[in-house]
């Protein structure tokens, strides 16, 4: 006879979308993730062309999902899509977490704190007080700003090829503490305690065009791009002298431990899976 009753843990769906999405470690990382907290949920990565990002999240919806995770070229569409978005995600102009709860759309974006944890907590690294540039005056960068700035760092000055998409940028969070913007050039001369690389140069092998002597005395390094080698960037930051160089793996499962948070209630811990992943990229 067969038992009518079914006493297994629901399972709940959650899923990453991106296009291109096959490189994504965000299941294995969630898969962890679950295992670690006993939580019962199914996550999977999703390839959606372009134009069709709004009708795979509402199937998604219609199939039982309860969250999403959404990486390039679709933070902008999922930004618009919400319904509900936190200041976090308002002031990124961007989302990268869905939260699908009483028929509502909520999006929030989970880059910036995932950044601030691994430089406090992982990487013992000190922003408040500190000199702080960013690379790059794209979405990367834009993403992270609240976050860091809401640690009161000393300065913080946004560099870009175009001087004045950095000064627009600036001008954007002016409210939450002294940021400014600038073009390379008008680097030379000034050094700062934390570089954060917040441009996708890394993917391409490319350095841009930084000064020497910008890196202070027991300066350190940051490159949101990661790999199974240190990136251009980080090479250059050890041959200038950084005290510390690190790349962006932490950045990306600690934004994910965000994400998780936001769905189940439940923290992870990311120690473990950090180590893990590095062996894994290695």
């Amino acid at each position: 006879m067969t038992d009518i009753f079914d006493f297994s843990p629901r399972v709940d769906d959650y899923a990453v979308m991106g296009n291109p999405i096959s490189h994504s470690k965000s299941p294995l990382i969630h898969a962890r993730f679950a295992q670690q907290t006993k939580q019962a949920i199914h996550y999977t990565a999703i390839h959606v062309d372009p134009g069709g990002f709004e009708q795979a999240v509402g199937n998604f919806v219609a199939s039982g999902g309860k969250g999403l995770n959404v990486t390039v070229p679709f933070k902008q569409e999922a930004w618009a899509l919400a319904d509900e978005r936190s200041e976090r995600a308002e002031r990124a102009g961007a989302v990268n977490t869905l939260i699908f709860k009483d028929k509502k759309i909520i999006g929030d974006n989970t880059d910036g704190i995932g950044l601030v944890r691994d430089l406090l907590e992982n990487k013992k690294q000190e922003v408040q007080g500190q000199r702080v540039l960013v690379m790059g005056a794209g979405g990367a960068a834009r993403g992270v700003l609240l976050p860091l700035l809401i640690l009161q760092p000393a300065r913080l000055l946004i560099v870009n090829r175009t001087a004045e998409k950095a000064k627009d940028l600036a001008n954007a969070f002016a409210d939450m503490g002294t940021v400014a913007g600038c073009g390379y050039e008008a680097l030379a001369g000034q050094s700062f305690d934390l570089v954060i690389n917040a441009t996708a140069a890394s993917l391409q092998g490319e350095l841009p065009p930084l000064p020497e002597g910008i890196i202070s005395d027991a300066g350190a390094c940051y490159d949101m791009m990661y790999g199974s080698e240190p990136t251009v960037f980080m090479t250059w930051c050890q041959q200038q002298g950084a005290d510390e160089v690190f790349d962006g793996l932490g950045m990306l499962v600690e934004q994910a431990a965000e994400s998780f948070y936001l769905w189940r209630g439940v923290r992870p811990h990311t120690n473990e899976v950090i180590k893990s992943l590095r062996q894994d990229i290695k």
